[in-house]
């Protein structure tokens, strides 16, 4: 509970909009609306009907994690971690606080977080198994279910950093919650990403307009200070490959991992990641 403990102050009351403390098993605001801390270390913080947006499933979290844990995505999560080397120096918790939304495993905000020993994390994630996975992600991350599409259960101006990789966004409510000086750190996958396995595969391609489409979607709010372009080899083996599909979105499309189409892989094919590491700041 020690994270959560430590950026309660900065998250806000989905109900209401207070500010959330720390109540026995559970953060509290002054209306007296009350949110437990789940044994498995995550406050949930969604309300209302059921949201329409799709988390990843326990089995995609599983394969994610095997595949991160192997060191195949370690050079982005380098570049992610070297994103964030400017932001601003923290200085008394929960100054200095990293949010990265859609955070899965939380493998990408726990490498900013042990380059950076002054800040806090928060992990957020519309799925229960992301969140129990995250609270687990590092000592510093404090993990918290909500749904972003609904905005974003925190206090305007609080956050040093938010992240996406590889995830949906809500531009004007990440211009809300950064503080001045905050910078939003993007990881987008080029056309070339993972393109060996996608035609052999029939995984899903990514859209040859995504920057576009991505710099339209943030356009008036945000305005890119930088970006790094990280692509390298992979060499995988068939396990290696059945977690790739089992992890992304060819899960949900219909690209089994048991597909017969990996077992005939050689024991070792060469992929390549290609990604963009982008850095946005608030035109305000």
């Amino acid at each position: 509970m020690n994270a959560l403990t430590e950026v309660a102050a900065l998250l806000a009351c989905p109900e209401c909009g207070d500010e959330l403390q720390p109540h026995d098993r559970a953060l509290r605001c002054g209306t007296g609306h009350s949110f437990d801390i789940a044994r498995q270390g995550y406050v949930g913080l969604l309300t209302g009907a059921s949201t329409k947006m799709t988390g990843d499933t326990a089995d995609m979290l599983d394969a994610r994690a095997a595949f991160q844990g192997a060191g195949h995505f370690a050079p982005i999560a380098a570049a992610v971690a070297h994103a964030f080397d400017r932001v601003p120096q923290a200085g008394t918790p929960p100054d200095g606080t990293v949010l990265e939304i859609g955070a899965g495993t939380g493998y990408y905000l726990a490498c900013v977080l042990d380059a950076r020993a002054d800040l806090l994390g928060i992990a957020l994630d519309v799925a229960k198994p992301a969140a129990r996975r995250a609270a687990r992600a590092h000592s510093r991350v404090a993990s918290v279910l909500a749904d972003a599409w609904r905005g974003l259960p925190l206090r305007d101006d609080t956050l040093t950093g938010v992240l996406s990789v590889f995830a949906p966004r809500n531009p004007a409510e990440v211009a809300r919650v950064l503080a001045p000086g905050g910078r939003f750190v993007v990881v987008t996958p080029t056309p070339r990403h993972l393109g060996e396995l996608i035609g052999p595969l029939g995984m899903v391609s990514i859209d040859p307009d995504k920057d576009r489409r991505l710099a339209d979607s943030l356009a008036g709010t945000f305005t890119r200070a930088e970006h790094t372009d990280v692509e390298f080899p992979m060499k995988l083996s068939r396990t290696d490959v059945t977690n790739v599909v089992a992890m992304g979105p060819s899960a949900f499309h219909g690209t089994p991992a048991d597909d017969p189409r990996i077992a005939a892989l050689p024991d070792i094919t060469e992929v390549t990641a290609s990604v963009t590491v982008s850095t946005y700041l608030p035109t305000r």
